[in-house]
């Protein structure tokens, strides 16, 4: 038996998954007997069998399936049909063989409350050991054993335990992963006595590759920070982690010279990632005191300016995408924030959602939201449109959705 084979005996019916034949399997053998509720009490509570199915028919007529702990196929105890000589179909011998890992086990339990059978577990010439039992109409079953059965199944259990084990440790190691990057994100947030702002990210899985982050870069300058690294999972949270050390130890040089800073987090992230790595990034620097917003757009999303008067304005690409250049060079632009003004950074989480008919929610549907909510404040309108984002399609959420909304205050 190699190990990709199960025990002989176990998990007889596998889903085949070429599909270029139907399925099929054995589903139930009746078994005749005169007393369905006796014979059901038996399978139930002698033997341990489960009960599959107990429905009774408007006529009165009743249909019953059990089934041993373990395995696929049936048996349905049926009454013998009207007209039907009961002694022709009852008490006989039924052909059925019951398999089990240890017999000698089975054949004391079930001699202690009550199974009749008709020899102890002897080997017959063909391997094994087997026994015959009666059921309370004298129907004669077969309970057989093997010791390749035996050897299969512990093997298998132990195959099962590793397996489980390898789970729970792997669901273990998720749950810490996520904490820590839980902890990545900003935990608090500088202050600002002219902007309101706010961020959220919501993962489509429990660890995820989209980062945004809030940096105190001294005097009452406030970066703010959107990004969206490749991949997905643990491969992603790994680079998202590497990206936000780069950011965070490298900040001090973003206010006098912001260029110079993302061209040291590009050589960062270039050096301690694969070549195939890469990430979007979208850089702003909000001056306190004149409202006035520096930003680098690094092959991200275009950044979105609601005006008071409801005009928008985009902020496209500045750069290309970090980490896949070494030599890399990047412009500063710059814009003035009016009061009542509003700015939203996002990830393709938002705007590629899709429905269940195929439709993208887009960035149409973002702006009218931002029209919506702009009177509410940032963490209602986070997550007000987070909210409708997800409901846009009820199924799984299939990527990030990462948001910060930003409004300068009116006095």
């Amino acid at each position: 038996m190699t190990s990709s084979e199960l025990p002989f005996g176990i998990e007889r019916t596998l889903l085949r998954l070429d599909g270029k034949e139907p399925y099929l399997c054995l589903h139930f053998v009746i078994i005749f007997v005169r007393d369905q509720e006796r014979s059901l009490r038996f399978y139930r509570d002698t033997l341990g069998f489960r009960v599959i199915v107990d429905h009774t028919f408007p006529d009165g007529s009743r249909w019953i399936e059990v089934a041993p702990p373990d395995g696929n196929a049936q048996i349905g105890l049926s009454l013998p049909l009207p007209g039907c000589d009961p002694d022709e179909l009852i008490g006989r011998e039924a052909r059925v063989y019951f398999l089990t890992e240890d017999l000698t086990f089975k054949y004391k339990e079930w001699s202690e409350r009550g199974v009749h059978f008709r020899f102890p577990p002897e080997s017959p010439p063909w391997g094994g050991v087997h026994t015959r039992f009666e059921d309370p109409d004298g129907n004669v079953f077969g309970l057989i054993g093997f010791d390749e059965l035996t050897r299969g199944v512990e093997a298998h259990r132990r195959n099962l335990a590793q397996k489980y084990e390898a789970e729970r440790r792997h669901a273990q190691e998720i749950e810490i992963a996520k904490q820590v990057q839980a902890r990545l994100f900003p935990q608090i947030r500088p202050p600002a006595k002219t902007l309101e702002y706010a961020g959220l990210c919501l993962q489509a899985r429990q660890v995820g590759g989209d980062y945004f982050d809030f940096l105190d870069l001294g005097q009452q300058r406030l970066g703010m920070v959107i990004g969206d690294v490749s991949g997905k999972g643990i491969a992603a949270a790994l680079l998202m982690a590497n990206l936000q050390a780069n950011l965070r130890s490298q900040c001090a040089v973003a206010l006098t010279h912001p260029e110079l800073f993302l061209q040291s987090v590009n050589r960062l992230f270039y050096e301690n990632t694969s070549d195939s790595a890469y990430a979007s990034l979208f850089f702003a620097e909000y001056d306190d005191d004149t409202r006035r917003l520096r930003y680098a757009n690094c092959g991200h999303l275009s950044g979105l300016i609601i005006g008071a008067d409801n005009s928008c304005q985009r902020l496209d690409s500045t750069a290309t995408l970090l980490g896949l250049f070494e030599k890399w060079d990047c412009s500063i632009s710059e814009c003035q924030l009016r009061p009542g003004d509003m700015l939203a950074l996002y990830t393709d989480g938002i705007t590629e959602a899709c429905s269940q008919q195929g439709e993208e929610f887009g960035e149409n549907s973002l702006l009218e939201r931002l029209h919506r909510y702009r009177e509410q404040s940032c963490e209602v309108a986070l997550q007000s449109i987070a909210n409708e984002v997800r409901d846009f399609n009820p199924a799984e959420q299939q990527d990030d959705i990462t948001l910060i909304i930003a409004k300068c205050k009116n006095e």
